[in-house]
């Protein structure tokens, strides 16, 4: 499996807890690095579009200070600042000395939307 590629999910704790134990009790655990979220309004509040700008700005670059994100997207530092946050806090973005790092090349969504019942 490509490890340069995160896979976004909208899962409820309790299918991804259900995913790993089914995984680990056919001996295949998922090694493709994974996020999820319990609904997709959270999904997409926390990736909104200037986000993923930041991220696309990131992907693959090594890390970089929130200077230069904010130059690359052509954004204030401020508002950058608070989107690099709510990223990190999210743990789609880490933390490294030399500023902040988003590793992978590629992000890969995987969920359904589904008509409510009435």
């Amino acid at each position: 499996m490509n490890e340069n590629i995160l896979t976004i999910r909208v899962q409820s704790l309790t299918d991804a807890i259900e995913a790993v134990h089914t995984a680990l009790a056919n001996n295949q655990p998922d090694a493709t690095p994974g996020l999820s979220f319990p609904t997709y309004d959270l999904m997409h509040r926390i990736l909104a579009p200037k986000r993923l700008d930041i991220i696309r700005a990131m992907a693959g670059q090594g890390p970089l200070g929130y200077r230069e994100i904010a130059r690359r997207v052509g954004r204030e530092y401020k508002g950058v600042h608070n989107d690099i946050t709510e990223l990190f806090n999210a743990g789609v973005i880490d933390r490294e000395k030399d500023g902040v790092v988003f590793p992978y090349e590629t992000i890969n969504f995987d969920f359904d939307i589904n008509a409510k019942a009435a």
